[in-house]
């Protein structure tokens, strides 16, 4: 009897849960308080903050982000991530390298997350992987010398000192951590790597990366109150075309690609950017998926096109679902959610142990496009907002994100997600609770 009722239990299972999944759904629904302000207010600010998203961040940071990891899973051998960033490399240099090399990208939270996907999986180490993950969103040059512009050079230097460290010590701890489950993964990943082959010169790949690189970073170039940066920002896209057409050249006669189709490419965005010239995301848009269309169609490259779909299927979605819960819970910079704002100045307003953590995990879940932070953690100050708690938001929330976090999971998992997401919170609340009662 017992026997019969678990097997019907189990052919009934997924049903159950689709009924019980679609009931919950009526449900909220049919008791929703439509008409409610609050809400209506909420619901259009998520609207409108995935809207500002899909026109600012879609196209010129994670198009060319999901681009450079499709690549990497090609293009960069296992050998070269293993030796340098492996989990069996020597920490010292596994996280300085990875910490290095996410500090000079300046993206965002959801920005790094295709990169972040595409090392760990050519096989870098989980703790020099996750100490990339957090350095490039939260230590990106432009952004530390912006703070100490804007809101002081002793915030700016605590929040560049306090970065560095947290990239190095959570890459270590989740290292530690795991070193039993890395070491099983190092062993599987080292099979059949003695008979991998560079297949292109070290150089060429270095330029090629450099080259995609440098696109992603001048095409997202933020304007700041500084001479050096608003003089970049001035000239951004003429730099970003001409690393486009140093790509071109590259892709011609180092990958063998046909002159005639680069040529046909180029030729294609110049003259969208003729006939629209106050949109430049139109041809930058167009060069991207004309590289990934070359790619699909040349059977030597078609893994790039593969792998760049597989990082987008995986991580697009996400992204969007968690900016639009982001922008319910806690609206747009200057604009309201659900949580009302001043709820979150009144609990910040002081050092104390309780404020500072709250910083933490509002910031943990916020979204931040690069540099964002500094005027909102500005406006807070202007509003009585300790010193402590300010740091704790500028070291937790640039790195963190609800859409962030989703997405971390299905590449590392849920544990370990967890385990990092608290790693961060934990650290800048304890970091902003001594800064804020020493100074």
């Amino acid at each position: 009897m017992y026997a019969r009722l678990s097997a019907l239990y189990r052919e009934n299972r997924d049903q159950g849960k689709l009924m019980a999944l679609m009931l919950l759904a009526f449900l909220a629904i049919y008791f929703l308080p439509a008409g409610n302000e609050r809400l209506d207010n909420a619901i259009l600010e998520a609207v409108r903050l995935t809207h500002w998203y899909a026109q600012e961040h879609v196209i010129l940071c994670l198009l060319p982000a999901f681009i450079i990891a499709g690549a990497m899973a090609l293009y960069i051998t296992q050998g070269s991530v293993l030796r340098y960033l492996g989990p069996q490399a020597s920490k010292p240099i596994a996280l300085s390298v990875a910490s290095v090399s996410g500090t000079l990208l300046a993206v965002c939270s959801c920005t790094v997350l295709p990169l972040f996907g595409g090392i760990y999986k050519r096989g870098a180490g989980l703790g020099a992987a996750i100490a990339f993950l957090y350095s490039g969103p939260a230590i990106n040059i432009m952004a530390i010398v912006v703070t100490g512009k804007v809101l002081g050079a002793e915030l700016g230097v605590a929040r560049a000192v306090g970065a560095i460290l947290f990239a190095i010590v959570i890459g270590g701890i989740m290292h530690l951590i795991y070193r039993k489950e890395e070491f099983e993964r190092a062993q599987a990943s080292a099979q059949g790597f003695e008979m991998e082959v560079q297949e292109k010169p070290l150089g060429t790949v270095l330029a090629f990366f450099g080259l995609m690189i440098s696109i992603l970073v001048f095409a997202n170039w933020a304007p700041a109150d500084s001479t050096f940066w608003m003089t970049i920002y001035v000239w951004k896209w003429s730099i970003t075309t001409l690393l486009g057409m140093l790509l071109g050249a590259l892709l011609i006669y180092r990958w063998q690609w046909p002159a005639s189709h680069v040529l046909t490419l180029g030729a294609l965005v110049l003259v969208s950017a003729l006939l629209a010239p106050g949109s430049p995301e139109i041809p930058f848009a167009i060069g991207a998926l004309g590289i990934v269309l070359m790619s699909a169609i040349r059977e030597q490259d078609q893994e790039w096109a593969a792998q760049t779909w597989s990082f987008t299927r995986q991580i697009m979605p996400l992204l969007l679902a968690g900016v639009f819960i982001a922008g319910l819970l806690l609206g747009r910079p200057g604009h309201e959610g659900l949580i009302p704002s001043q709820w979150v100045s009144a609990a910040v307003g002081d050092n104390s142990l309780l404020s500072t953590l709250l910083a933490s995990v509002v910031g943990a879940f916020m979204y931040f496009s690069t540099l964002t932070e500094v005027p909102i953690v500005e406006g807070l100050l202007g509003s009585g907002m300790g010193k402590g708690p300010a740091l704790a938001l500028l070291l937790a929330g640039p790195a963190l994100s609800l859409p962030n976090m989703l997405v971390i999971r299905t590449i590392i998992g849920t544990e370990k997600t967890v385990v990092y997401c608290s790693l961060v919170v934990v650290m800048a609340t304890v970091t902003g609770f001594v800064y804020g009662n020493l100074w």
